[in-house]
């Protein structure tokens, strides 16, 4: 089963833009074709973000989305990661940590820090945006 973490943009792009990009891989989690991993980091920025004004959610939307999220993840425990390349974005080294410690597959990211350290360094997993993640679920559920 694919193993993907997914950065917070590309859970806004699930969870509340409905990014076509991102469409299949909402399909295969609430299918239970992948596996999506989170931390209380991760979480808590999560929490965070989906405050912004900008996104005009009310507190039950905000509730919902985070619920919703959070019943379809892994939470992984705090730990060490192994070393890492550091993302030039300090605030994303947090999803590189989490994708070595969680032994995922695929980072999703459209995060253009992170987007440059793949190829950069030989890392366990890809930094990919979501329509090349959407890609892999398609090919891996052939």
């Amino acid at each position: 089963m694919l193993r993907l973490v997914l950065d917070t943009n590309v859970v806004l792009d699930l969870f509340h833009w409905g990014n076509i990009d991102a469409v299949p891989i909402m399909a295969a989690l609430e299918a239970g074709q992948i596996q999506c991993f989170a931390d209380l980091r991760t979480l808590d920025e999560l929490q965070r973000v989906l405050t912004y004004p900008q996104l005009k959610l009310t507190p039950e939307m905000i509730s919902e989305r985070y619920a919703r999220y959070s019943s379809l993840i892994q939470v992984v425990p705090e730990g060490e990661a192994p070393p890492l390349p550091r993302c030039k974005d300090r605030d994303d080294q947090k999803f590189l940590e989490l994708s070595a410690r969680s032994k995922a597959h695929v980072l999703v990211s459209k995060d253009k820090a992170l987007l440059k350290l793949k190829g950069r360094t030989t890392l366990e997993f890809q930094i990919v945006l979501p329509a090349v993640a959407s890609k892999l679920i398609r090919e891996k559920n052939l």
